[in-house]
């Protein structure tokens, strides 16, 4: 079964040039200029990935893909961001701190980024599950299937990362997930690729802001080991 896939970028000849290749290679695809445009299109098709650029008109990639993983009907929808620039640290985190799942750097080789698509894709399908769905403490609601976090009965705006990041800690009271473990759950990476803290430490930041103090508080770091939920 084909991989449908949709392409976002203002430039168009990159759009008929990816667009093509990936269709060679057993992807259906649609396009969108810009991001204005691509949420347009998914009110009446769900891809299985998002390519987008990052520079755009209208709206550009970052606020495109911080978009989508607000939606909870979207948010599950991996992304790779594209970007004609070199991209410093702090671009890269934002990226992924709006709900990114790769990067590639404009020009780049065709088979590398389809090399890309597919793990994105693997690492969506096998992603260890989060378990359980719905949970209900003192204090907050946190139902995984309608992707919605409550805090004494009013619902929280968090992106799809930071939802699954906080799942999976309350899941895991008291017990401590070292980097490596949140890395390889939440974001699907293999720790032997890919072992930035700044990815985990900056998610855990936005979150703690977002619960509250009281809340927050419950999040513990461990020093050189990772982090746990009291």
């Amino acid at each position: 079964m084909q991989k449908k896939t949709l392409l976002v970028d203002d430039d168009k000849t990159m759009l008929d040039i990816l667009g093509k290749y990936l269709g060679n290679h057993g992807f259906s695809v649609i396009t969108a200029p810009d991001g204005t445009e691509g949420l347009a299109l998914l009110e009446n098709a769900k891809p299985d990935i998002i390519i987008t650029d990052a520079e755009m008109p209208r709206m550009d990639g970052f606020a495109f893909c911080k978009k989508l993983k607000e939606n909870r009907f979207l948010a599950a929808i991996p992304v790779i961001i594209m970007s004609g620039k070199k991209m410093g640290e702090n671009d890269i985190i934002s990226g992924y701190e709006r709900g990114a799942d790769d990067y590639v750097i404009k020009p780049f080789s065709y088979p590398v980024l389809l090399a890309k698509i597919n793990a994105v894709l693997r690492r969506s399908k096998e992603r260890p599950a989060l378990e359980p769905s719905a949970i209900k403490k003192n204090g907050f609601e946190l139902n995984l299937g309608g992707r919605t976090l409550k805090i004494s009965g009013k619902q929280i705006k968090v992106t799809s990362k930071e939802l699954d990041l906080f799942a999976l800690l309350v899941s895991k009271p008291g017990r401590i997930l070292s980097l490596n473990q949140l890395l390889e759950t939440v974001w699907g990476y293999d720790p032997a690729n890919y072992n930035n803290p700044h990815t985990v430490e900056v998610h855990i930041s936005n979150l703690r802001k977002k619960l509250g103090a009281k809340l927050a508080s419950r999040i513990k770091s461990v020093s050189g080991h990772g982090y746990k939920f009291e």
